[in-house]
């Protein structure tokens, strides 16, 4: 290991693939990036090609050897993360079709009928993760029922970074987090026979792969990998867990009083966790959320997921762009981010209700509806642009609120990462939603650290985790930001009218949904 002094973390995301490098005591060295593609079509499928997604992961890779001189020859280990749930099918010769994403909303019906059915309770409490369309267990359940033939052309259904990992070391393994979530008992880390029954893939149970924890296990890189992306074969390897946790890992998720720190993602979507002891998990009546391992022994994340959050922001500021578009005026979005700080301070607080559901699949957190639709409450004529904006940015605040609420008692910190923690008017917005002081990481690639963490626990570069967060976490963060009184006040007030009209809401939902399926002569 003489010179080896860099740690690559990869994280494959649904917008980029990034190929980051730390130094052992967790510095960012450089980066190197390749756009994601996927295809979204008509009927709710949102697919991926397997074998771009690895030449787009190999150039990441490529890139960052001709940022850093001798990169290869100083690499100790690397560790691959990515975008979570989603089906990736393999069989002999390689890829089955393209992947299914986690953005793929055609399992609605079968998750519909499993959600009904008597053993999903049973299902829930093994591995505290409610269904929705987005998971490998509810999509493979569908393609059971209605394209039997994708998974009889399968000899291992893995997830996105499964397959990097594949195309890495030769290996068809998966990791604690994703196995548990789906098919398994996140008390156990390993599969349960009832939860693959109570999906109906009994009969599919060769599909899984065998688990493997990227903390204990490293594979080496292969030749052909070697050749591909400029390292060196035999550079150790590290199966990082589900980007969710790796990017909250990163961020700082982990640290103080177990469960009383959460960390929340608000970029395209948003992304809720606390870190908590796996006896101490508290699941939800409705059953809904995640519970996602950690890559420490016994603590586990509690999550919850909206479909969408800056996209709803997008959404508004889009609204915008376009009208001044159609009056001869051309802007960019960077020309209105700019502007949301002076729309904040030009409205009212806690005046109108924003349901953040913009997304097409719906919501999946804390309640799965795929029928759920964005929506505003309250309008009055005196409502102008800036009380749209505030609206918008407090309903991100409500429905973060509404996730942590259905996890347990309300957070003492929160660190925050994504889109939003670059706003201050947002970033007070939401530390006021749940009453608690705001913490930003100056880690700019929170989500490639965390899996670079892994490995360099994997080799022993740290004995534990909580010596490599020590190094790699804690001096990252920032002041706390305390919550504004007057603001923490609206949003009390506020948030009851929220929770209500979102419950009384999804007949009109359904009703809509009945509405935009018709083919009439209008259309």
């Amino acid at each position: 290991m003489a010179g080896r002094d860099i740690l690559i973390g990869i994280d494959a995301g649904t917008s980029v693939i990034k190929a980051v490098a730390f130094d052992l005591g967790g510095r960012q060295i450089a980066a190197s990036s390749v756009p994601n593609r996927y295809h979204s079509g008509t009927d709710g499928s949102a697919t991926q090609s397997l074998h771009q997604t690895w030449d787009d992961c190999a150039a990441a890779l490529r890139g960052l050897g001709a940022k850093i001189d001798g990169l290869a020859g100083r690499t100790a280990a690397l560790s691959v993360t990515a975008q979570g749930d989603g089906t990736w099918l393999v069989g002999r010769d390689g890829p089955v079709g393209d992947a299914w994403l986690w953005l793929d909303a055609r399992a609605a019906p079968t998750v519909a009928r499993l959600a009904a059915g008597p053993a999903n309770r049973a299902r829930f409490e093994a591995t505290g993760t409610g269904l929705n369309t987005c998971q490998q267990g509810s999509q493979m359940a569908h393609m059971n029922a209605h394209a039997p033939d994708l998974l009889d052309g399968a000899e291992v259904a893995l997830h996105c970074k499964d397959w990097l990992y594949l195309n890495l070391t030769g290996l068809r393994v998966t990791d604690p987090s994703e196995a548990s979530f789906t098919f398994g008992n996140f008390r156990t880390r390993h599969y349960d026979d009832a939860v693959i029954d109570a999906l109906g893939l009994t009969h599919r149970r060769s599909l899984l792969p065998p688990i493997i924890d990227g903390t204990q296990v490293t594979h080496p890189l292969t030749q052909d990998a070697a050749r591909q992306t400029g390292l060196l074969a035999g550079t150790p390897v590290s199966l990082g867990y589900v980007d969710m946790v790796m990017t909250a890992l990163g961020a700082g998720v982990y640290g103080g009083a177990a469960g009383d720190v959460a960390c929340s993602t608000v970029g395209s979507t948003g992304v809720h966790l606390r870190a908590v002891r796996s006896q101490d998990v508290h699941l939800n009546d409705e059953g809904t959320g995640y519970v996602i391992c950690l890559p420490v022994p016994g603590i586990v994340t509690q999550v919850q997921t909206n479909m969408a959050a800056t996209l709803n922001l997008d959404w508004v500021l889009g609204i915008a762009a376009g009208i001044m578009s159609d009056m001869g005026q051309s802007v960019t979005h960077r020309d209105l981010v700019a502007h949301i700080e002076g729309w904040l301070l030009q409205s009212t607080p806690g005046q109108i209700v924003y349901h953040p559901y913009i997304s097409e699949a719906g919501e999946r957190g804390p309640f799965v509806d795929a029928h759920a639709r964005a929506g505003f409450v309250g309008l009055s004529a005196g409502h102008r642009y800036p009380d749209l904006i505030r609206a918008v940015a407090e309903g991100l605040g409500m429905a973060m609120r509404d996730c942590y609420a259905a996890m347990g008692p309300l957070p003492g910190e929160l660190r925050l990462t994504g889109g939003a923690a670059r706003s201050r008017g947002l970033r007070g917005i939401l530390a006021a939603s749940l009453n608690a002081p705001v913490r930003v990481s100056d880690r700019d690639e929170a989500g490639a650290a965390g899996a670079a963490m892994m490995a360099a626990v994997a080799i022993g570069a740290y004995p534990d985790m909580e010596a490599c967060i020590a190094q790699w976490v804690t001096p990252l963060l920032g002041q706390a930001e305390p919550p504004d009184p007057v603001l923490v006040a609206a949003y009390d007030a506020l948030f009851p009218a929220f929770t209500a009209s979102r419950r009384a809401l999804p007949p009109a939902w359904d009703a809509l949904a009945a509405a935009r399926s018709l083919k009439g002569p209008w259309l």
